[in-house]
């Protein structure tokens, strides 16, 4: 025990998250935690913070400070992770001249420090699957996210019996820094958060835990109010872009069914990843106000705004976000509202390259009927065996996330495939039986079978983003797009 202690604070100062003269806090923070009489500062060897925690965990285990379950682990890691990082207002005041210096640099730092404490658990999210496969719209990413480590029955009967408090309100809310969770609320005493001003009103930077892509963060509003997709969205946009170019931002949709999952609390989504979606070809060209308009050839509707001009972007994003609320297209399945419940929205993500906007405006709409109960514009019911979930902000751009079972089930098919085993010796495979006859048709055996089951779940997930694509990529579609435009067109005459 004081080896591992000596090598986590050891870990600490390499890392430049604690000073040296805090050594002996840290020290004796965390004896008490581990109910250890004294400290003995000694000559280890270097190890990494994986093993470190293992080994401590392990131990709060058998000394029966904690139960050995995932929910516990974690709580007691983010706990003793606190101790030995940055207390928020140095994070703040760190970043802060870092940033004067650079910007990318103290994006660099915070990052870093969100994976060096343990905030982002780097040994998880390196265990997702992740490959990219050609389509008709170029290339597209997948990751299977097996970042998330499942819970065992005790923790699940222990989440249903915590009585909620409704503190902090949603996993968004600033009162998450430092918050020592429970067994339905994770720990969060190794976050930290960095203050922006964005359009006037303040947010918050944060790193995701369960990174998706690189440098994944989200922005969250300094108050627990509903998302919302307006011109302060575009203001926001603009805002951040221009404080990180090398940064993208966008947003989810501010209605169920095509937004996120979390519609609770107003926030964004950003990061410095290159998604499919920035490579997409161009389906048709105008412009509007001197701006640059290009409907993208891409399954889901998207208008890409390019222009220098910032409050020109902004005005005509204004106009094209009004003219979608209140657009009708009948022929196309477009309704705007039923009953006074709105049905068009937006998915906005904005770049900034070399001094010049790229705005991607996503047209989407989540009206619902009988024959397709989930969402005219969500994945149909054929492709729910791989793909149920909203298509949100991420997708939209080209990175599918799909569920961790999937990782095993493809192990089935590939044996089905092969010859080793029937759809009927296993249960799981049971929703994906007429998808695997149409690969047994499909399969010849002369190419490698990785690859193969890999282009078809790629193919499978382009069938999904097509099915949440407003207008399709056919002539109809095209003309019904276009037809929309002329009215932003007419609307500046």
């Amino acid at each position: 025990m004081q080896e591992t202690l000596e090598q986590l604070i050891r870990y600490a100062l390499d890392h430049q998250m604690i000073d040296p003269e805090e050594t002996d806090y840290c020290a004796n923070k965390l004896i008490a935690l581990f109910g250890e009489p004294v400290f003995h500062h000694q000559e280890v060897q270097d190890a990494g913070l994986p093993e470190i925690m293992d080994r401590l965990l392990d131990e709060a285990v058998r000394r029966g400070l904690i139960q050995d379950t995932v929910t516990e682990r974690d709580l007691l890691d983010a706990k003793i992770m606190d101790i030995v990082m940055p207390r928020p207002g140095e994070v703040n005041r760190r970043f802060t001249e870092l940033y004067a210096k650079d910007p990318q640099a103290a994006t660099d730092w915070f990052y870093n420090l969100s994976i060096r404490s343990n905030y982002i658990h780097k040994d998880r999210t390196d265990k997702n699957i992740k490959f990219e496969r050609p389509t008709p719209y170029g290339p597209m990413q997948i990751t299977i996210n097996l970042s998330k480590p499942e819970k065992d029955p005790r923790e699940i009967a222990a989440a249903r019996t915590q009585k909620s408090t409704g503190y902090p309100a949603c996993l968004l809310c600033k009162e998450n820094v430092g918050f020592a969770g429970h067994a339905s609320h994770p720990a969060r005493q190794n976050l930290r958060i960095i203050p922006l001003n964005l359009g006037g009103d303040k947010y918050y930077m944060q790193y995701s835990p369960y990174i998706y892509y690189n440098e994944h963060c989200i922005i969250f509003n300094e108050q627990h109010v509903p998302m919302r997709v307006d011109h302060g969205t575009f203001e926001h946009l603009a805002d951040f872009t221009d404080l990180f170019e090398h940064y993208a931002l966008g947003s989810n949709t501010d209605i169920p069914i095509v937004g996120g999952s979390i519609l609770t609390h107003d926030h964004y989504q950003g990061g410095r990843h290159h998604f499919p979606i920035e490579d997409a070809t161009v389906r048709h060209h105008t412009e509007i106000d001197g701006i640059s308009v290009d409907l993208l050839n891409w399954p889901l509707t998207t208008l890409r705004l390019r222009t220098s001009h910032r409050e020109a972007l902004i005005a005509l994003a204004d106009r094209i976000l009004a003219d979608w609320i209140a657009w009708e297209d009948p022929e196309n399945d477009i309704i705007r509202e039923t009953g006074g419940e709105r049905h068009n929205a937006i998915t906005p993500i904005l770049r900034k390259k070399d001094g010049v906007y790229e705005l991607d405006l996503v047209l989407r709409n989540n009206r619902t009927t009988e024959e397709y109960p989930m969402g005219i514009f969500h994945p149909h019911a054929e492709h729910h065996h791989v793909k149920k979930e909203n298509i949100g902000l991420i997708e939209v751009m080209g990175l599918a996330i799909l569920p961790a079972r999937l990782k095993d089930e493809m192990k089935l098919i590939e044996n089905v495939l092969a010859g080793n085993m029937a759809v009927e010796d296993d249960e799981r495979l049971a929703k994906h039986a007429r998808w695997i006859g149409q690969l047994q048709e499909q399969w010849t055996g002369t190419t490698d079978m990785d690859d193969f089951l890999q282009q078809a779940l790629t193919d499978k997930f382009v069938c999904v983003l097509e099915d949440a694509g407003v207008y399709k990529m056919d002539e109809k579609g095209l003309q019904g797009a276009l037809r929309f435009l002329e009215q932003v067109k007419h609307d500046n005459d």
